[in-house]
């Protein structure tokens, strides 16, 4: 299901200007992926982390638990059109809106990662 958000960021030195985008939740895109948590583990989604790259290297890292309904439930977008504009050509955006800046705004996603394969702290 398709989201709309305004999202004003603070950049400087420019006046903010705000930008409307629409997509999938990031959650509901990576729940029906069908990440692997295991049941028998008390809540396990909070050692999973997902890591997203754009085609120009920009990275960012955000846990699970930030995304997840039953307890950050921010909701991050996948935009697919920034000001109704299709984002065809330049590929889906990770969106954060509750983020005063872009910075963890990645462009053109090419891998979306999903990962709670470390080891545990000792």
């Amino acid at each position: 299901m398709a989201v709309r958000v305004q999202v004003t960021r603070e950049v400087v030195p420019r006046e903010p200007v705000p930008h409307h985008f629409t997509g999938p939740l990031l959650h509901d895109v990576l729940t029906d992926a069908g990440p692997v948590f295991d049941a028998a583990r008390r809540k396990d989604r909070l050692r999973f982390l997902i890591a997203v790259r754009g085609t120009d290297g920009h990275r960012a890292l955000l846990p699970w638990a930030e995304i997840d309904p039953d307890f950050g439930r921010v909701p991050v977008l996948l935009a697919v059109a920034l000001d109704d504009t299709l984002l065809d050509r330049a590929g889906p955006q990770l969106v954060l809106p509750q983020d005063r800046c872009g910075a963890r705004y990645i462009s053109g996603i090419d891998t979306i990662r999903v990962d709670g394969g470390y080891t545990a702290w000792t």
